[in-house]
C-alpha cells in the first residue's frame, strides 16, 4: 500500500503526483525583478528531485512591494518570457509550478540580507514603503506611508495583474502571500493595523483588504486552477493575530474561492517569541483543516520522510512543504520514496544512479501547450 505522502492529491482541475511541495523560497538573486538562470537552475534542480509542486518565491506585483531591491518580480509583462520558460522546465518534469504573488509592505526597501541586511540608502534607489499605518517594523527599517484609498485600489489591481502574467507564464496555480509580517498580514494584525477606516479596527475591515485581493485573483485565475494564500496562523505576540483568527479566515478564503492555506506563522513583529521546533506549524494546519473545512498546507522545520508522512497520515495537512531541508537536499522526495520503499520519480538521465530496490518512473507528460486545459 502506497504510503500517504506518495499518494496523488486534486484541487480543482490540477492533480499532484504526491503531496510534497517545494515552499517559495527568496533567492535575492534578481535585477528589475528578472528571473535569471540562477533561479532556472535552483528551481529546476528541485524539479528533477521528484516533488509533487514547486513554488516560486514571492514575487512583487509592484515595484515597491520588493523586500529588497534583488527580489523576483511579476509586475511588468517583460518578466513572464523567463518565468514561461521556469514553468515550462518545471512542467517537463512531471512537477506541477506555481507562483508565489506578493507585495512587502512596510518590511520593503531593504538590501538582500547576505548584503547586510539594513534599509537603503538613497544612493542604492531606495524607496519609501507602504503600510496600512505609518508604523515602520523596526528599528532600522524604512518609515512607511499609510495607504489611501487609491493606494489600496491600485494594490488590488496589481494582484489582479499579477495573476493574469502568472496565467501568461504557464503556471498551474498561484499563491497569494498573506503571511510573515508583509502589506496583507499587515492589514490583517492589529499590531500593524491602526486605520480607523473600513480597512482597520475590526476583525472584518482588517480582513477586507486581503478578500479584496483574493476576489480579483480569483476571478482573473482561470476557474479549474487552483487558488492558494499563505497566512502566519499567529503573530506570536499580544494583542495581535491569533490562531482562533486564522480559522476565521480560512473559513472566509474558502467561501471566497480559495482551494488551500499554506500555514506558517510569525514575521509580524520583531522580537516574537517562537517555540520553534521540529513540525511546530502543522498543529495550525490540522486545525484549519478541521474546523475551516478547507486543504492545509503545513511547513516549517518538516525534515524527515516520517514525519512528513505521519502529517499527511493524521489528517494534519494535506500537503507538506519543505523549504531549507530542499536547499540541503534537492533530492529529498526520491530519497524519501526510497526509504518508504516507493516508485520514484527519477529523471531518465539519473537512471543509472538509481536503486535497484526504487523502480523509475518516467516523468509525467507535461499538460498541452496551453498548459491550462481541463483535459489534464
Amino acid at each position: 500500500m502506497s504510503h500517504p505522502l506518495f499518494s496523488p492529491f486534486k484541487l480543482r482541475g490540477v492533480e499532484f503526483r504526491n503531496r510534497i511541495g517545494v515552499s517559495p523560497m527568496c533567492q535575492y538573486s534578481s535585477e528589475d525583478g528578472f528571473a535569471s538562470d540562477w533561479h532556472l537552475v535552483h528551481l529546476g534542480s528541485r524539479a528533477q528531485g521528484g516533488p509533487g509542486l514547486v513554488t516560486l518565491e514571492a514575487s512583487a506585483v509592484t515595484a515597491e512591494g520588493r523586500i529588497s531591491s534583488a527580489d523576483l518580480g511579476i509586475w511588468k509583462d517583460a518578466h513572464i518570457p523567463m518565468l514561461a520558460r521556469i514553468a515550462a522546465f518545471i512542467h517537463s518534469q512531471g512537477v506541477r509550478a506555481g507562483i508565489q504573488l506578493a507585495h512587502a509592505g512596510r518590511k520593503a526597501s531593504r538590501t538582500a540580507p547576505f548584503a547586510g541586511e539594513r534599509a537603503l540608502e538613497p544612493s542604492e534607489g531606495a524607496w519609501q514603503p507602504v503600510a496600512p499605518s505609518a508604523l515602520a517594523f523596526a528599528p532600522g527599517y524604512s518609515a512607511p506611508r499609510a495607504l489611501d484609498d487609491a493606494g489600496i485600489a491600485a494594490v488590488v489591481e496589481a494582484f489582479r495583474q499579477a495573476a493574469l502574467r502568472a496565467h501568461r507564464a504557464g503556471f498551474d496555480f498561484v499563491e497569494i502571500h498573506a503571511a510573515h509580517g508583509y502589506l496583507l498580514n499587515e492589514f490583517l494584525s492589529p499590531l500593524a493595523n491602526l486605520r480607523t477606516d473600513g480597512y482597520g479596527g475590526s476583525f472584518e475591515n482588517r480582513a477586507r483588504l486581503p478578500l479584496e485581493v483574493v476576489d480579483a485573483v480569483r476571478a482573473a485565475w482561470p476557474a479549474h486552477l487552483p487558488l492558494f494564500v499563505r497566512i502566519s496562523a499567529t503573530d506570536w505576540a499580544e494583542g495581535g493575530f491569533t490562531p482562533d483568527d486564522a480559522v476565521h479566515l480560512a473559513a472566509l478564503l474558502r467561501e471566497h474561492g480559495v482551494d488551500l492555506v499554506d500555514c506558517s506563522s510569525g514575521g509580524l513583529v520583531p522580537n516574537a517569541k517562537i517555540p520553534v521546533g521540529p513540525g511546530f506549524q502543522a498543529p495550525f494546519a490540522a486545525r484549519i483543516r478541521r474546523e475551516a473545512g478547507i486543504a492545509t498546507a503545513a511547513v516549517g522545520m518538516i525534515t524527515d520522510p516520517h514525519q512528513a508522512n505521519k502529517i499527511v497520515e493524521d489528517g494534519e495537512a494535506d500537503l507538506v512543504f519543505l523549504a531549507r531541508e530542499m536547499l540541503r537536499d534537492p533530492y529529498w522526495p526520491l530519497h524519501a520514496a526510497i526509504a518508504f520503499d516507493e516508485e520514484a520519480s527519477w529523471p531518465p538521465q539519473y537512471l543509472r544512479a538509481a536503486p535497484q530496490h526504487s523502480p523509475a518512473r518516467a516523468p509525467v507528460t507535461r499538460p498541452d501547450e496551453e498548459h491550462n486545459s481541463k483535459e489534464l
